[in-house]
């Protein structure tokens, strides 16, 4: 696994995450303990091509997008784990997901996830998407953990 120093830029997100241009919805990780918590950050760029269409006079991000994003910080948190043999995570499951506030072009969201439970094929997390002080979307996720052969 990468040895990656928190904090750290797109850089340090890329040797964690196989994920690559333009599917990589997390700009920086502010802190992480790793296996357990991590706060990462997303920058919304306003000339995403999705603005195009979603909605056309009133762009709002895709709370999936949102979502996805929550995914990635969290697996960066498990990836970064020393010892981690896995490579990849699959998102398995969304639990009890809602969503409070819309993200708009420009934005900048905090992506917050706890790790409540995991192990080598499987990991459980608590987290939370904020803009400012206010909570955009929140849920449980579940991931399969995997190497890129499985």
């Amino acid at each position: 696994m990468a040895d990656v120093e928190f904090p750290c830029g797109q850089e340090g997100v890329l040797a964690l995450l196989p994920h690559r241009d333009p599917f990589v919805w997390v700009s920086r990780i502010e802190e992480c303990t790793p296996g357990e918590h991590i706060v990462a950050e997303l920058d919304v760029d306003p000339n995403l091509p999705i603005f195009q269409g979603h909605f056309p006079g009133h762009p709002i991000f895709p709370g999936v997008l949102v979502m996805e994003a929550l995914a990635q910080a969290a697996c960066c948190c498990i990836m970064a784990e020393s010892g981690r043999e896995t490579s990849i995570g699959y998102l398995a499951g969304i639990d009890d997901a809602k969503f409070r506030e819309t993200t708009l072009p420009g934005d900048t969201l905090q992506l917050e996830a706890e790790i409540v439970s995991a192990n080598r094929r499987f990991c459980k997390a608590r987290v939370t998407a904020r803009k400012g002080d206010k909570v955009v979307a929140e849920a449980t996720q579940r991931y399969i953990m995997a190497t890129n052969a499985e």
